[in-house]
């Protein structure tokens, strides 16, 4: 098992189905149940209590029109790699009884495939092309819990909120953009309860992992043809600079040690690069050329903890700032307590979420963080770049090179 299935080899699926069926009823209508749910489901039973669905299932369906799924496919970056999802996962489809769906970002449903049947029942549901498939639209379900938990997850018969959805079973993944951490959607299979199949959980997992693999290898093909494209503009610079794309991915570098990322350029602000300092971006074809404004190498930060945290970076006039996420100061904070030696995700899981479940989570986040701080930031292990130095207010000094406080 990979962790998430709802069912372990050797279970017979048809007691199970009742068994879930008794604590659905007990949890849903007040009472004790027999057995407690899997913390999962508890946690997504009450998401969907408090957000006020009806427990009789009478939850509404509003299918957006075919011109805005149509919309929503042609930008979708997921749309470069559904054919190789349909090949790991359609082939079987009709022989195993599945229906096969990808979800955008929303859980709006923009690909769905499968046995002619599956698809007939499917569409009582309302589960088609079109549908919001979230929690708050439609209940426990494992797209929606997917997206709400940005992880994977398999739910079994009862374990859905809405009684119309207990003959089912279904196994989510979520997609994240290689180059950004970004959440593309979801890929989801369901059918029959009672047909459900230990090896659908690898199948989906492994139809992810292919995705994202096939995503990256384009992103790469992307950096190549900037680099090829910009090689003759910049033919007798001697550097130090930058050729990166709009995300901050390094295509070439002149004068100065590689790297992988920077901060993402914008055309009204300085970006901060360490070991070049503070730096113009200027716009090139399809990318930017990154050099120096300046003779810094060491980069000075300031972090202002609360509601709204503020990263200010470099000096006056020269320097940006920029608003994080609570969360996103947690994670910087803990990568500058890190000193120069790093760290884990399953460690900064530890410091963030109080576990080490949540390392998928943190892998997301770090690179989100990264699209806005850029090299200050490296991975490998987690850690700021050397020559950052970084201030905490009320007081707390960390640099890249160590910690001190």
């Amino acid at each position: 098992m990979s962790g998430f299935e709802a069912i372990a080899p050797g279970t017979d699926l048809g007691v199970r189905a009742r068994e879930l069926l008794r604590i659905h009823d007990a949890v849903i209508g007040g009472g004790r149940p027999p057995q407690r749910p899997r913390p999962l489901v508890a946690r997504s039973w009450r998401r969907v209590l408090d957000a006020g669905l009806d427990p009789a299932g009478r939850n509404a369906r509003s299918p957006l029109p075919f011109a805005e799924v149509e919309r929503r496919r042609r930008s979708s970056r997921l749309a470069l790699v559904v054919d190789e999802l349909r090949a790991v996962l359609g082939s079987i489809a009709d022989a195993s009884h599945f229906l096969i769906v990808v979800t955008d970002a929303d859980g709006v449903i923009l690909w769905r495939e499968g046995a002619a049947g599956v698809r007939r029942r499917a569409d009582s549901l309302g589960f088609s092309e079109g549908a919001l498939w979230t929690e708050a639209a439609v209940g426990t379900n494992a797209i929606g819990t997917a997206l709400a938990e940005d992880a994977p997850v398999q739910l079994f018969s009862a374990e859905h909120f809405e009684p119309q959805q207990h003959p089912w079973y279904c196994t989510a993944a979520p997609v994240h953009d290689p180059r950004t951490g970004a959440l593309l959607g979801v890929v989801d299979v369901s059918g029959p309860a009672l047909t459900l199949h230990p090896a659908i959980g690898a199948l989906v997992e492994t139809a992810v992992k292919l995705g994202e693999s096939r995503l990256w290898r384009r992103h790469h093909d992307d950096l190549e043809r900037l680099r090829r494209s910009s090689a003759p503009l910049l033919q007798g610079e001697p550097g130090p600079f930058l050729v990166v794309d709009e995300d901050g991915w390094v295509a070439h570098h002149a004068g100065m040690g590689g790297r992988d990322r920077i901060e993402a350029p914008r055309a009204d602000r300085p970006v901060a690069v360490p070991g070049l300092g503070i730096c113009l971006p200027e716009r090139l074809g399809d990318g930017w050329l990154v050099r120096p404004g300046g003779d810094v190498r060491r980069l000075e930060a300031r972090l202002v903890r609360g509601r709204r945290p503020l990263l200010e970076v470099g000096g006056a006039g020269a320097g940006w700032r920029t608003v994080l996420t609570p969360r996103h100061a947690d994670l910087l904070v803990a990568l500058a307590r890190a000193g120069a030696q790093g760290t884990t995700a399953p460690a900064l899981s530890g410091v963030l979420y109080g576990d080490a479940e949540h390392q998928v989570t943190v892998r997301a986040e770090v690179s989100r963080l990264r699209r806005v701080v850029g090299a200050l930031v490296l991975t490998g292990p987690y850690r700021l770049a050397p020559g950052v130095r970084l201030l905490v207010e009320p007081g707390e000094d960390c640099e890249g090179g160590g910690a001190r406080s």
